[in-house]
């Protein structure tokens, strides 16, 4: 039985297989650049707070609202969180306010776009639905109707990233 695959083992040993091979054949990153060969321009923390709000207006109008969207350095591959969603409450005279905010990986300011918007959606689909259940997939792919297709590419790109970074997997 093979080991399996850092970021996929969830998925079938097929799939897996078959990424395997494209790995063996050092074909992964070729697989990332023509499927998504855009990167996206949302370097600031502003333009990301701008996104993400943009996003959450669209689709989820009445879920609260965010205080502070940020890229975090602190946040990667290794800590195995890529986007934080935080409720940070605080006492204000007699009533207990709660700010929300949201985290994602520096990792993803040179990303393709879509896996900027894929790790996004997942972060503000947090706000209305805690736990990553049937509602909560449904949202994100409300939100983003080929959720389920980016994320797996995503974990393809992290595996590929991550074999590029260390020469191990």
């Amino acid at each position: 039985m093979t080991t399996p695959l850092k970021f996929l083992q969830h998925y079938s040993p097929t799939l897996q297989d078959k990424i395997r091979q494209m790995q063996a054949q050092g074909l992964l990153g070729e697989y990332i650049k023509q499927r998504y060969p855009q990167q996206h321009s949302i370097q600031t923390d502003k333009a990301l707070y701008q996104y993400s709000n943009e996003i959450k207006q669209a689709f989820i109008r009445n879920a609260p609202p965010l205080d502070k969207v940020h890229y975090d350095s602190k946040l990667g591959i290794e800590h195995h969180a890529l986007g934080l969603n935080t409720a940070i409450s605080r006492v204000q005279g007699v009533k207990l306010k709660a700010k929300k905010e949201i985290r994602i990986s520096s990792f993803f300011k040179q990303s393709p776009a879509e896996f900027l918007r894929m790790i996004v959606v997942h972060e503000l689909a947090h706000l209305k639905e805690r736990d990553h259940d049937k509602a909560f997939y449904q949202l994100c792919q409300h939100m983003e109707p080929n959720y389920h297709q980016l994320e797996f590419d995503c974990r393809v790109y992290l595996l590929w990233k991550n074999e590029a970074t260390d020469g191990s997997e």
